[in-house]
């Protein structure tokens, strides 16, 4: 069976903790090399992770031959530049979120990657749980009702790791980037539409570059409904979902990380649904792997990929100016 071959572009510890993992579980993907801007910490984390390959310098890896692929999991500020770079260099690509730092940034790597016949995806991995996919076709069965809204949270606390590069402005850093991009996006996928507005209001923490410790949002969609979500950098840790139906709702306690279980509550009934917990990672590797090795469309368009950042600038930029961004 061929085998999607996969370079690292870097020694980030999501690649370590979770998507490199889920790559080397996956049926259909290898991981063959890694690269970092010291080859003694790329050999390092190679053998670590039993990596065969390890170059000192992201140029090295993609101008390798034996590599079909690459996962980008730089700081926000380098997606643009080396999904450019990869692209030109032949090479798949799949981007850690967010793809960009604005929409405009998005289209540039999009055109760039349809030019050199190469695929582009955005690594928001929970997007592949199965459960997602139950629960749209549940919604779509009336099983709640009329959709009325949705409330999702993301938060985390991270706030005494100072040299963090999520609190490096320029760079992309705050919480609406790294995690409220997450209900933003569960909100757009459950309703299978574009938001039309966003409200935010949000912690802008001196000690922490200026960034955005901490925002809550109101995202306006069609038929009155609104996205309610707060994200941090400095709070308890949560990643939660609730579809609020008029006949009932779905509450996912466990939104996008862990346990793949969800709820549907209807006055005193509460039905619990256990799915199995593949995954995601390898999910998402595995479905990668189809479009590339198969000619398989993507699982997510380039207009929902452009779209994605889109809403996820325009709720930064309601907080920054403090006034309602009209999206459509």
């Amino acid at each position: 069976m061929k085998k999607l071959r996969w370079g690292i572009l870097g020694t980030a510890s999501i690649g370590k903790r979770s998507v490199i993992p889920g790559i080397q579980e996956s049926t259909s993907n290898e991981v063959v090399a890694v690269a970092s801007r010291s080859l003694n910490k790329a050999s390092d984390f190679a053998k670590e992770l039993g990596i065969p390959n390890a170059y000192g310098s992201y140029e090295e890896l993609l101008a390798d031959p034996e590599i079909d692929a690459v996962y980008i999991p730089l700081p926000n500020h380098l997606h643009k530049p080396w999904t450019i770079q990869a692209a030109q260099s032949g090479k798949h690509i799949l981007c850690e979120k967010p793809i960009a730092l604005d929409a405009d940034e998005a289209k540039e790597m999009v055109a760039v990657c349809e030019k050199e016949n190469v695929l582009l995806a955005e690594a928001y991995m929970y997007r592949h749980q199965p459960r997602y996919e139950e629960i749209k076709k549940r919604i779509k069965a009336g099983e709640i009702g009329a959709i009325r809204g949705i409330h999702g949270v993301f938060t985390f606390n991270n706030a005494t790791d100072y040299e963090n590069i999520r609190y490096t402005k320029e760079w992309g850093g705050g919480s609406i980037y790294d995690v409220g991009c997450y209900p933003i996006s569960a909100a757009r996928l459950l309703l299978d539409e574009e938001p039309t507005a966003v409200t935010t209001h949000a912690f802008f923490s001196p000690e922490h570059g200026g960034v955005d410790m901490m925002a809550s949002g109101l995202m306006e969609f069609s038929n009155g409904v609104a996205l309610t979500f707060d994200c941090s950098m400095w709070a308890a840790g949560r990643n939660e979902l609730e579809i609020l139906g008029s006949e009932g709702r779905i509450v996912l306690n466990n939104a996008f990380l862990g346990d793949q279980t969800y709820q549907i509550i209807k006055g005193d009934k509460i039905e619990t649904i256990q799915q199995e917990n593949k995954n995601p990672y390898a999910l998402q590797a595995d479905a990668f792997a189809e479009s590339a090795l198969e000619g398989k469309p993507l699982k997510f368009s380039y207009e929902n990929l452009i779209n994605g950042i889109k809403s996820v600038k325009a709720a930064l930029d309601s907080a920054e100016k403090n006034e309602r961004m009209i999206l459509l």
